[in-house]
C-alpha cells in the first residue's frame, strides 16, 4: 500500500482495479479526478450504483438484465414477438448488440458465460439447464447459437447441440460474417445483420 494516499482512496482504486478492461494507473486516474470533481458528481455516481443493485433483476424467463418491478422483461412480455425463435447469447451485451440491429424478432436467452474447462467453467456455472428445460417444456421451434466466434463459444454451442439431440427443434447458428475471436457485442449493425440472415444449421 502506498502510504503517501489515505485508505478510502486506495480502496477506490483497488475497486475501479477490479473492472474489466480497467488497470492500476486507469483505477488511479478516475480515483483522482473523482476526487477533484465536485462532490454532486461522486455522490451521483455511487447513487447510480446503489440503484442499479436495488432496482435491477434477471428475468425469470431469459435471465436478461431488467427492472425490479419488471419481470418478464420487456423483450419476453412483448406479444408482437416470435415466442418460438430464441436467439442463445453469452452477456447481456450481446442482447443490445441485435437489437440494435431492427432484424431480430424473437425472443433470448442469456447464458451469462460461456463454458472454459481451462478456467473450470462448466454447464453448471452458466445458464445452460433453464434453456433446455425451456426447449423440453414446447413451443421452441428455433434456437439460434449465437454465441461468440471463440473456443469456448464454439465448445458452447456444441454442447447445446448435443443435449438437445433429436429434439424437434432447428438448431442454427451465426453465420461467419463474425470476425473468429471476436466478440458479439463489438460487431457493427451490417455484420450482425448479415450473420443473422445468413445462419446455418447447427
Amino acid at each position: 500500500m502506498n502510504p503517501a494516499a489515505p485508505r478510502p482512496v486506495i480502496r477506490l482504486i483497488e475497486a475501479f482495479s477490479r473492472l474489466p478492461g480497467v488497470g492500476p494507473k486507469t483505477a488511479s486516474r478516475l480515483t483522482y479526478y473523482l476526487l477533484r470533481a465536485p462532490e454532486v458528481e461522486s455522490l451521483e455516481l455511487a447513487e447510480a450504483l446503489r440503484e442499479m443493485r436495488e432496482r435491477t433483476r434477471f428475468c425469470s424467463r431469459c435471465f436478461n438484465i431488467t427492472s425490479a418491478d419488471m419481470d418478464p422483461c420487456v423483450i419476453c412480455s412483448d406479444e408482437s414477438r416470435e415466442r418460438g425463435l430464441v436467439c442463445v447469447v453469452e452477456e447481456p451485451l450481446d442482447v443490445l448488440a441485435i437489437e440494435r440491429t431492427g432484424f431480430f424478432k424473437g425472443n433470448y436467452h442469456v447464458l451469462h458465460g460461456a463454458l472454459s474447462p481451462v478456467e473450470g467453467v462448466g454447464p453448471e456455472d452458466i445458464r445452460v439447464e433453464p434453456l433446455l428445460a425451456r426447449v423440453r417444456s414446447g413451443g421452441v421451434e428455433e434456437l439460434i447459437i449465437a454465441t461468440n466466434a471463440t473456443l469456448e463459444g464454439e465448445s458452447t454451442a456444441m454442447y447445446i447441440k448435443e443435449e438437445i439431440g433429436d429434439a424437434s427443434v432447428r438448431v442454427t447458428r451465426l453465420a461467419r460474417g463474425l470476425p473468429s475471436g471476436g466478440d458479439l457485442e463489438y460487431a457493427d449493425i451490417n455484420t450482425l445483420s448479415q450473420a443473422l440472415q445468413g445462419r446455418s444449421e447447427l
